[in-house]
């Protein structure tokens, strides 16, 4: 009996399909496997490439965070330097107007323009910095307050400064408050 299943042709072709199918199913699942494979690589690399760009920027923050995180102590600093450089001025002009040369009075002028010139070199020393008011107007750094009329300066030429302005490193902390040539 066996020597008729072997020798009979529609077994033999019958099984040759069977072992056809599975083959094909195999290539086909194979192919699917791969498909999902390459996917899942593409979802790999866009997630790695999404956590390094985050954690570039994170630190990039973190750096720029750092650099700029004595930028409220020295806003808060600004308003002493300005009562020191008024009471400055004010020992000054007393001292003209009067003419005095009273020692008391110049030694708390004295005392006074070290204070002033130690707060300077300190901020100087942190990054911060008065911003130059000589030559012309720039509003990225002026704020212009006032116009008058000047014959010694062209038009939009800073005439006076009525508040001192301050940076740290690039960043404007306060402009300078001045008045302009109409």
């Amino acid at each position: 009996m066996q020597e008729e299943q072997n020798e009979n042709p529609a077994f033999d072709d019958s099984q040759e399909e069977n072992e056809i199918q599975e083959k094909v199913e195999d290539e086909v699942s194979n192919e699917a496997l791969q498909l999902q494979i390459s996917e899942l690589k593409e979802q790999y690399m866009r997630a790695y490439a999404d956590f390094e760009n985050t954690k570039k920027r994170l630190i990039r923050d973190k750096d720029q965070a750092l650099e700029y995180a004595y930028e409220k102590i020295a806003k808060d600093l600004l308003p002493s330097l300005d009562t020191l450089e008024i009471a400055l001025k004010s020992i000054q002009d007393s001292k003209i107007n009067a003419e005095e040369s009273d020692s008391i009075l110049s030694k708390i002028e004295e005392g006074i323009a070290l204070t002033l010139d130690n707060l300077l070199k300190t901020l100087a020393k942190h990054g911060i910095e008065p911003i130059s008011t000589d030559g012309g107007f720039d509003p990225n750094f002026h704020d212009a307050i006032m116009q008058v009329q000047s014959d010694a300066h062209e038009s939009g030429e800073i005439v006076a400064v009525m508040q001192k302005g301050y940076k740290y490193k690039e960043r404007v902390l306060r402009p300078s408050m001045v008045s302009i040539a109409k």
